[in-house]
């Protein structure tokens, strides 16, 4: 095993190896975790060994970020432009959930890479291979907003739930007392036991539901002809 290590560490370092390097610290110890300092040391090199390959922390995030990108599916072939967005799109979910520091990681980019644009052009082409107009591709890429990426900001953040069910009960009658109807669609849930995250909704079933919602909204407005100038007047 520490032959293997050393061997690992004595492999040509290259820039895909630094930002490879760099996911795999992020996945283990967390994005915070990863510096060039800390990076250097899981590679076996000095840190200035790194900047050959990237000029610095932001460089780095910019090709992690890259990294993950290149794990969504490519296209499917053959497929209807709703089916192709939909399976792109829940691809990078997958993605994304097992980076799970990945979202915030895009979010705080400035800028984006070629990577980055290369997926948000082929979303667009999809549409526009589907007969989409610009003017309404224009609109449901607004509307597809951070879930074009598999992720989108939760309505109700998940807490933790007591764990003695006599506290949990009386924790949902306060609720219920005091916002009864957040209450009633919190205590709703239908979903199969094994599907659900935690102790609340199943987070893939509910990101797929507004997905699919969406998809089809943007079917109607494409067989009506929608345009933009017609919805202001």
């Amino acid at each position: 095993m520490v032959q293997q290590l050393d061997g690992a560490r004595r492999a040509p370092l290259n820039r895909d190896r630094v930002l490879r390097a760099a996911v795999a610290l992020a996945d283990h110890a967390g994005v915070d975790a990863v510096s060039m300092r800390n990076l250097a040391q899981e590679l076996g090199v000095v840190p200035m060994a790194l900047y050959k390959h990237v000029a610095n922390k932001e460089e780095l995030l910019d090709g992690m970020v890259d990294v993950i990108v290149g794990e969504i599916d490519p296209p499917a072939d053959g497929a209807d432009w709703k089916s192709a967005i939909r399976q792109r799109i829940l691809s990078a979910r997958r993605a994304l959930l097992r980076h799970p520091w990945s979202s915030r990681v895009i979010e705080s980019r400035p800028k984006p890479t070629p990577v980055v644009l290369d997926y948000l052009n082929s979303i667009v082409g999809m549409f526009r291979a589907g007969g989409f107009s610009v003017d309404l591709t224009h609109h449901v890429m607004h509307a597809l907003g951070s879930r074009v990426w598999g992720f989108t900001q939760e309505l109700f953040p998940a807490s933790p739930l007591p764990e003695d069910p006599e506290v949990q009960a009386a924790a949902f009658r306060e609720l219920a007392g005091r916002y009864p109807h957040i209450a009633e669609i919190a205590m709703a849930a239908a979903h199969e036991d094994e599907s659900v995250v935690g102790q609340g909704c199943d987070d893939d079933f509910e990101f797929a539901f507004a997905l699919d919602l969406l998809l089809d909204g943007f079917e109607t407005l494409h067989r009506q002809g929608w345009t933009s100038r017609g919805a202001l007047s």
